[in-house]
């Protein structure tokens, strides 16, 4: 399996100009809040336990993000946990309300990243390797961590392999990358 440093610096060679990675700080969330939404329902029992397959899909993603970092894949299970409960009270509305906004959200958080992919010039990592779509929640977070000045030998590895991000003019922009 590959490690955190292989998976982030993979997903992070497609997300190198600052807008883009902009543009994912709002599409990620709302994808992610989305899929929750519409897998709320239905739900069932399960050794009388509430689940629904959202939290299922929760819980295998959540092991996958351990099984490279605790740390961050306790992080992601906190922030997949809290989305996944208010995605519950979304679903638990008429089907309407749970139809219309997990898939309006769904639409309208793809827009905008395919927006980001513009800029970037470069197709979204998805379309080369399907796990990147488990790491864009995963990147933002360690976006996030950077920012806060945290996981700094892990940043410096990514750079070392996919080089800094840059302002959309192909310099490097200043400062943080996120």
């Amino acid at each position: 399996m590959p490690s955190l440093t292989d998976q982030v610096a993979n997903y992070a060679a497609y997300h190198r100009d600052r807008r883009n990675i902009a543009t994912h700080f709002v599409g990620v969330p709302m994808i992610v809040f989305a899929v929750a939404i519409l897998l709320s329902r239905p739900g069932f029992e399960l050794a009388g336990l509430p689940l629904t397959p959202a939290w299922l899909l929760v819980a295998a993603t959540c092991a996958f993000y351990v099984s490279m970092s605790v740390g961050y894949g306790l992080v992601m299970t906190v922030l997949l946990a809290l989305i996944t409960w208010a995605a519950g009270f979304v679903a638990a509305g008429g089907t309407a309300l749970w139809l219309g906004a997990g898939f309006g959200l769904f639409v309208i958080g793809w827009a905008i990243q395919f927006l980001g992919h513009y800029y970037e010039g470069r197709k979204p990592a998805f379309v080369d390797d399907l796990v990147g779509l488990l790491i864009g929640p995963l990147f933002l977070v360690v976006e996030t961590a950077y920012a806060l000045g945290l996981s700094g030998a892990l940043r410096r590895a990514v750079e070392a392999r996919v080089g800094p991000t840059h302002d959309g003019s192909g310099r490097k922009a200043p400062g943080l990358t996120a």
